[in-house]
């Protein structure tokens, strides 16, 4: 066993199954896990003694943080977590990492000039060029993306390209920032959910949309059950994960007729779901992979961008 390290969890919610998952991990492996909402911290920023401060104490820097950090709180979070890095404490997912994988746009650019295979994707400002941002995508059916959505929610199927104009013209009401996307009709409603872990996929399930749904996101009603994944799918999420920066990652992968498309890549992905389609211990191997570097303190950055 190795020696007991300190360590945080920045989340919300203690109650959450992945923050509880996470937390019964480390205590199990003789671990000091302690959960910290980030936005009760407050930090000193300074040349010499960067500090994080919670309800009046100031924190000692503990061997490694986990953050759970939602995407409404993106940016707070990410400050709270970059003042620990300025501290030398070890992040499971560094703050830049996350940032980076949070916005869609920035992802999407980032995985295609590596030459990871994507959905063919479209972006445009102004509503004079709605017509050619369908086009660009081979027209309906099209899925468009809100930028900011999280588990399915902004994300619209539209079956003709007037229905595609009409929701287009409604996000630009809402002055809101969206992707157009090629439909994956072949995929016939189900992704990949790939867990990597490091340098591994550590586990894998398939997420299939209930009937009438095309999302098969599990918060959407849809289902899950592992699955064995090709070694073109493997390497194409450990890759995915490695550009991004991130060490541990949620991969969403759908299979196309011209091979995996990655649909996104999650920094703070759900257990859930995964745990239980897979019956892996998907808690203890971050655990277990935090052993490997966080002592030392040592982090592993991976992607730029």
């Amino acid at each position: 066993m190795p020696n007991p390290l300190n360590i945080y969890v920045l989340s919300r919610n203690a109650r959450l199954y992945s923050t509880r998952r996470i937390v019964e991990a480390g205590r199990e492996r003789g671990h000091t896990v302690r959960v910290i909402d980030p936005l009760r911290c407050y930090v000193k920023i300074s040349a010499h003694r960067p500090e994080v401060h919670l309800k009046g104490e100031i924190l000692p820097a503990p061997d490694a943080v986990i953050p759970r950090i939602g995407a409404s709180v993106t940016f707070y979070g990410t400050a709270v977590l970059r003042q620990f890095e300025m501290m030398g404490v070890f992040p499971l997912n560094e703050s830049v990492a996350i940032s980076r994988s949070r916005d869609k746009l920035r992802s999407l650019q980032l995985l295609a000039r590596r030459g990871i295979g994507l959905p063919v994707s479209s972006f445009a400002y102004s509503p004079d060029d709605n017509a050619d941002l369908i086009s660009i995508v081979g027209g309906a059916p099209l899925v468009l993306k809100l930028l900011e959505g999280t588990q399915g929610k902004g994300v619209v199927l539209a079956e003709t390209n007037k229905a595609a104009e009409s929701v287009i013209d409604a996000f630009h009401g809402l002055n809101a920032y969206f992707l157009a996307q090629e439909f994956i009709k072949e995929a016939n409603g189900a992704d990949i959910r790939c867990f990597v872990v490091g340098e591994k996929v550590i586990a894998s399930m398939m997420r299939q949309a209930k009937e009438g749904e095309f999302r098969s996101n599990v918060h959407r009603g849809g289902s899950a059950k592992p699955i064995r994944i090709t070694p073109e799918e493997r390497s194409v999420a450990t890759r995915a994960a490695r550009i991004m920066g991130l060490n541990v990652a949620g991969v969403d992968i759908m299979r196309s007729a011209h091979g995996p498309v990655v649909l996104e890549v999650n920094s703070s992905p759900g257990l859930e779901g995964i745990e239980g389609a897979t019956g892996k211990d998907i808690a203890g191997s971050m655990i277990q992979f935090i052993e490997k570097f966080g002592k030392a303190g040592r982090t592993k950055t991976r992607g730029k961008g």
